[in-house]
């Protein structure tokens, strides 16, 4: 019999970030995955970050983790999305190298001392007064741990489907976990049918790249990981954009109720955010071109992703559509599209350490949560490997609020809304966006890692002189008043600005559009050049400094209420004023503080009030308590 602190189940994006976690906080961990060969496989889309999910990426580098490094040493293409828009929504997105980002995770894996890989599957999970003991292989191995987390992906009871076909199966031709779905479900969990999809892949050889438009990757590149040097990054590869047409449509209409959801095939709910070619038709039947993105998997493959053209056709249907696309009218596919069901937990069975309410050292991260998206998983990842190390260290968990990063949205959405459909992350269900950028994601959370024992007194300390020379910076800006002189005046006129008739302070120049912190350079001595990323903090602080100001005050309103804990166990069905559904809700979920209770669907406003009378009741009885005891 082997014995760990932690097991961790799956060895996906989830599951990397989840025992290495586990590993570099001092804790004997395994990682369990069904095939070494698929450990950190992007089965989809061949890339990090994105709208919304780059500001994930950043969070999990500030607080110690991978993803971040490992996509820079990696990456082919990068580019910044959203430039257009303010820094709120400035989002990060770098194409991968697939084998080549999966090779430098099995890197990272191997050379933790604290921790063991192997391939293997969960077939039981046991338990001891119903709490977590350990787990059994399907081969009999036998192993004890405190804690175990399940990252188990899309695998569980997973079933692929290409149009009248489907085979019991995971992502790309690997296996599918038979039977962890029946040990969940043996310790009470409830478990539902989710639903995703993949374009397919097809032969560079057979695509006319000239018939496409070249979108070419940002210079210079922005990293992912704050430890990153931005000289050192290149980007290696190009991608291409093209369109649907009116043909592409036709073929899909008159072949529609060929698509396994139309037929009724398909029994799990897919992503709203990310639907198939023939949904796109059928819903937007107005719109005479879709857009499709053509994307290397790697630097030393010759399989193309057709971004855009997710389906689970049958194959004659993928080919004959796929042949009326500019640039693929020649195209040989090397992997047809296929959609693949599978299992996930309702994660309102977690709390937001993401352990499960009723197994005591049971630990839930990424798609099994019902979430989608490879930053959505690692995210969930690293916080579901901080507390199921704390758990087993004896310490209290570490809980992100919504006013403290995305990942804590991420979680706070699973776990008091819930979800019907694999949930991605975007800039929209964030509150806070403007504190909580991409940018600052260091400044934010550099401290929260370090003190669990992930980041590294380097990164603090590199984080500590960003903050540090950032605010000197804008305080030196806010004391240099530049006098009406010809050279200023000539200065204004050159960067296009009106004429100040007396002197102007420096800090209201550059926040004025069109003025960049550098544009201020040689105006006056004390402004020193800064690096990029200071001068990012310095231009950004600046500039929309009423408006951080303004959302600061919302963040501390918001705090006040999660700082009002209600009691744990406690038997709503017996508050009176409490509508029954809200008594329910309230009993099952046994939120912990007021903030979060008015998150849980079926709470209202007037049932908010009803427990502000009741915690204000407990708190007059226990000071009159403390009064009679002093006395």
């Amino acid at each position: 019999m082997d014995r760990f602190d932690i097991a961790v189940i799956g060895a996906g994006h989830a599951g990397c970030e989840a025992a290495l976690a586990c590993a570099r906080m001092g804790l004997h961990t395994l990682l369990l995955t069904l095939n070494l060969d698929a450990v950190a496989l992007m089965p989809c889309n061949p890339a990090i970050g994105g709208t919304g999910k780059g500001h994930l990426v950043r969070e999990i580098d500030a607080l110690g983790g991978e993803m971040g490094r490992a996509i820079d040493d990696t990456f082919i293409q990068s580019r910044m999305l959203n430039t257009g828009k303010g820094p709120a929504v400035h989002s990060l997105r770098a194409q991968a190298d697939k084998r080549a980002y999966q090779r430098r995770m099995l890197r990272a894996l191997f050379a933790e001392p604290n921790l063991e890989v192997r391939q293997g599957e969960c077939g039981e999970l046991l338990t001891e007064n119903g709490a977590v003991t350990g787990l059994r292989t399907t081969t009999g191995a036998q192993i004890t741990c405190s804690a175990a987390i399940v990252c188990s992906g899309v695998y569980m009871d997973s079933r692929i489907i290409i149009g009248e076909c489907s085979w019991m199966g995971g992502p790309q031709g690997l296996l599918a976990s038979a039977h962890l779905a029946g040990a969940l479900r043996a310790l009470g969990l409830s478990l539902r049918r989710f639903k995703t999809g993949t374009p397919p892949r097809v032969d560079a050889a057979s695509i006319d790249f000239d018939e496409m438009e070249p979108q070419p990757g940002d210079e210079p590149v922005t990293p992912f990981s704050f430890l990153t040097d931005p000289d050192a990054l290149v980007n290696r590869a190009q991608c291409y954009l093209t369109y649907t047409n009116e043909e592409t449509h036709r073929i899909i209409r008159e072949n529609i109720h060929r698509a396994p959801m139309y037929a009724g095939a398909i029994h799990g709910t897919g992503a709203r955010y990310c639907p198939s070619i023939e949904d796109k038709i059928m819903r937007f039947a107005d719109k005479e071109r879709h857009q499709l993105f053509l994307e290397p998997e790697g630097l030393e493959t010759n399989e193309w992703y057709v971004q855009g053209l997710s389906t689970s056709m049958p194959e004659d249907v993928q080919l004959a559509m796929l042949h009326t696309i500019p640039g693929l009218r020649r195209a040989r596919v090397l992997r047809l599209a296929y959609a693949i069901e599978y299992e996930c937990i309702d994660p309102l069975q977690l709390r937001a350490d993401l352990s499960c309410r009723s197994v005591p050292g049971l630990y839930f991260a990424g798609q099994i949560n019902g979430t989608s998206g490879y930053e959505e998983a690692a995210a969930q990842g690293i916080l579901a490997g901080i507390n199921a190390a704390r758990h087993v260290q004896g310490k209290p968990p570490v809980i992100l609020g919504r006013d403290q990063a995305y990942i804590g949205v991420l979680v706070d959405d699973l776990t008091t809304k819930g979800t019907n459909e694999p949930y991605r992350m975007m800039t929209s269900r964030c509150e806070y966006r403007l504190l909580l950028r991409q940018d600052n994601a260091d400044l934010r959370l550099t401290e929260i890692g370090y003190e669990v024992g992930l980041a590294s007194r380097e990164r603090l300390e590199r984080m500590r002189l960003k903050h540090a020379t950032a605010q000197e910076a804008i305080a030196q800006l806010k004391r240099i008043w530049l006098p009406k002189t010809p050279e200023r005046d000539a200065w204004l006129q050159a960067h296009g600005q009106a004429e100040a008739p007396s002197s102007v302070c420096a800090a209201d120049l550059l926040r004025r559009p069109g003025i960049r912190y550098d544009d201020l350079l040689g105006l006056d001595p004390r402004i020193a050049p800064l690096s990029p990323d200071v001068r990012e903090q310095v231009e950004i602080t600046l500039r929309y400094e009423g408006y951080l100001e303004k959302e600061r005050r919302q963040v501390e309103a918001f705090r006040r209420s999660e700082d009002m804990l209600l009691p744990q166990g406690f038997d709503y069905m017996t508050l009176d004023g409490l509508r029954i559904e809200a008594r329910q809700k309230l009993t099952a979920h046994q939120p912990r503080s007021l903030g979060e209770a008015s998150r849980i669907s079926g709470v209202s406003p007037g049932d908010v009030t009803v427990l502000m009378v009741f915690l204000e009741k407990r708190r007059l009885e226990a000071r009159r308590g403390d009064a009679s005891s002093n006395n």
